[in-house]
């Protein structure tokens, strides 16, 4: 179990969770958009949240601005967090906007301030769990998300809780981090997306 737990670390890197959120958003939607839309959505997603994180770390890591791909020193979080919270911005007003995809459009929206609620935190010296923040803002969009299309599905919801405490048992097994930095981490990635919520629920 302590060599499988590490790799959930890797797996639901915060990374790959706006990839994940989209994937399930257009497979709960399915009929709603055509393949092609589909298609340029992941597209975009791929280029905004992904690739381009990619590219800028690796500048990072050239420049000896950061070290590791999970980014373990507060000091060294600020400008990634900060380049998070621009493409976020990106994404909310100009890909995923909220006449077309009002649901993804408010995850997107908690996914910003919950970033800029993790790069006060670093700015205070505090570490936040940045995986615990993404993977439990992440449960909160497929709950409500559930509720929201009445899908009568509680296994996606079931999933998610078990993912977050795997996950939360995967940085306590890597030592990256402590049960308090767990705490805030889920804090606050759940808050923003409650408050959401109730704007499209």
């Amino acid at each position: 179990m302590k060599k499988i737990l590490p790799i959930f670390s890797y797996i639901l890197h915060p990374i790959f969770i706006s990839m994940y959120a989209t994937l399930f958003y257009l497979f709960c939607k399915n009929d709603v958009f055509t393949n092609q839309e589909k298609y340029y959505v992941l597209f975009q997603i791929l280029i905004i949240t992904i690739l381009v994180p990619v590219l800028f770390f690796l500048l990072l890591r050239s420049t000896g601005h950061v070290n590791s791909v999970m980014v373990h020193e507060t000091s060294q979080r600020k400008i990634p967090l900060i380049l998070q919270c621009f493409l976020y911005i990106l994404l909310v007003k100009r890909s995923i906007l909220i006449t077309r995809y009002p649901e993804l459009h408010f995850f997107f929206l908690g996914a910003l301030f919950s970033t800029i609620l993790a790069l006060i935190c670093s700015l205070f010296k505090i570490k936040a769990s940045l995986h615990m923040m993404a993977i439990s803002g992440f449960a909160i969009f497929v709950i409500g998300l559930n509720i929201h299309l009445q899908m009568q599905n509680p296994y996606w919801s079931a999933l998610l809780i078990l993912l977050t405490g795997i996950v939360a048992s995967s940085r306590l097994e890597m030592e990256a981090h402590s049960p308090n930095e767990l705490l805030i981490g889920t804090f606050i990635g759940i808050l923003p997306q409650l408050l959401f919520l109730y704007l499209w629920l």
